[in-house]
């Protein structure tokens, strides 16, 4: 795929530098919007333009959406008023905000006075829902029918209106103040006699979901009911927009993106990395790590204390990295598979005594196999005496089940307190794991030795 694009990338620069705009033009118009938006990305900026402009308007459109927010304004700073207004006129509704979203205000300002009145306040009324909720990734262009509406007159609405919706595929049947009541198919009315009216056909059992809601929980009702678009409503059961399968999948990538940062200690950004700046990544780094290394110091003071029994049998010193490492890989293995579970909502804080049980035995299994595969491994090949061996041996086994049971109960725990459980991950888990690694490390070697 890399030689593909490299090749289509070497083509089209010789065509542009020899002019040849038709060919181009005509080699552009068979490649998908996505494809042309990375095409463009990896091209000198100052060629950028030119192709844009050769782009058919509606390709144009669903070519400037896949673009990085950087490119975006690099072009809208190049366009015309005219040049803009033609872009503009082509977007959805929820492409135009996260368009505007990503934008320096004084650039905000000239794409709103190039779109028109209806299509501004469809703007402003996503844009007062924060961040997180429904109402910031819906769409207010649907197609709705009355449930007195026949067949063929429902038919004759799709073709006059259609055009200008994000989706036909799923209508809406609301009353006359937009109380949201069934929703019909395209199939349906294909397959429907002409003189059949909505009410007689439509589904009444809705799925929807407020516009308040949690975008991630709405985004994992596509996967849960199989759909490829869900209505929003207000408090009252008003339809006031739609959610698409496109942008549920694009929640669904950047919450998983944010998971992941948060489990290895980052703070998340929107940015992707190769765009982020040697000073954005420090910044979202070294919080953690200070609050990490901090918090690692306890380890060090658990050593100082038991420094007089490690002088006495320098050989546990040895261990130490293992027997941490082991602890810190077991809770980890555990963490993730309940981070993973609340995320999916396989799991629930009610589940916290199951999940713990399961682990419980797991760790236990685990842990004896660890401890007799590093006890024959410490009397055959590092020859060590009985009374050590079995102190490494013991204190692994019993910190195995240590601490997969921590890994999964913190998740649980803090997502019932309100924090986010992608939060303890691998780091967090970890330092906590080593200090009672420690302890119990040197309890039994204070208790066999």
């Amino acid at each position: 795929m890399g030689e593909t694009t490299a090749t289509i990338e070497k083509m089209l620069t010789v065509l542009l530098e020899e002019h040849k705009y038709t060919t181009l033009r005509d080699v552009l118009n068979t490649m998908a919007a996505a494809d042309i938006a990375q095409l463009l990305d990896s091209l000198p900026h100052e060629k950028m333009p030119i192709l844009f402009r050769l782009l058919s308007k509606e390709l144009a459109a669903e070519t400037f959406v896949e673009m990085d927010a950087d490119l975006q304004e690099s072009l809208i700073r190049g366009f015309s008023d005219n040049e803009l207004k033609e872009v503009v006129d082509e977007l959805y509704v929820d492409d135009a905000v996260d368009i505007i979203e990503e934008m320096p205000a004084n650039v905000v300002r000239r794409i709103l006075r190039q779109t028109d009145p209806d299509m501004r306040k469809m703007i402003n009324e996503i844009l007062k829902y924060p961040d997180d909720c429904a109402g910031s990734i819906m769409t207010t262009e649907y197609v709705n029918f009355k449930p007195d509406l026949t067949v063929a007159e429902a038919i004759k609405h799709i073709r006059r209106s259609g055009v200008d919706k994000e989706t036909i595929y799923t209508c809406y049947v609301t009353k006359s103040d937009r109380t949201l009541i069934g929703i019909v198919s395209v199939q349906k009315l294909l397959i429907a006699d002409d003189d059949d009216e909505i009410s007689n056909i439509m589904e009444e059992n809705v799925i929807s979901v407020n516009t308040l809601d949690d975008r991630e929980d709405v985004a994992n009702k596509f996967a849960k009911y199989n759909l490829i678009a869900l209505p929003v409503v207000d408090r009252e059961n008003r339809l006031v927009g739609i959610v698409t399968v496109d942008d549920a999948i694009d929640v669904i990538r950047e919450e998983a993106t944010e998971d992941i940062e948060k489990m290895a200690a980052i703070t998340p950004s929107d940015k992707p990395y190769l765009k982020a700046s040697v000073l954005e990544l420090w910044k979202a780094r070294i919080p953690w790590l200070l609050l990490l290394m901090l918090s690692s110091t306890f380890t060090g003071l658990i050593i100082t204390r038991f420094e007089s029994a490690l002088a006495a049998c320098g050989i546990l010193a040895a261990y130490i990295p293992m027997l941490m490492g082991t602890g810190g890989n077991s809770g980890s293995q555990a963490s993730v598979a309940v981070i993973r579970g609340l995320s999916l909502d396989e799991i629930d804080f009610s589940d916290i005594f199951r999940v713990q049980w399961k682990e419980i035995r797991v760790s236990v299994m685990c842990g004896i196999t660890l401890a007799a595969a590093n006890l024959i491994k410490l009397l055959l090949f590092d020859r060590v005496g009985i009374s050590v061996a079995l102190v490494v041996s013991v204190a692994l086994a019993v910190t195995v089940i240590t601490a997969k049971f921590v890994g999964c109960s913190l998740p649980i725990l803090s997502k019932k307190i309100g924090f986010d459980p992608a939060v303890m991950a691998s780091p967090f888990i970890t330092t906590i794991v080593d200090a009672i690694s420690l302890l119990i490390y040197f309890y039994f070697a204070s208790i066999i030795l």
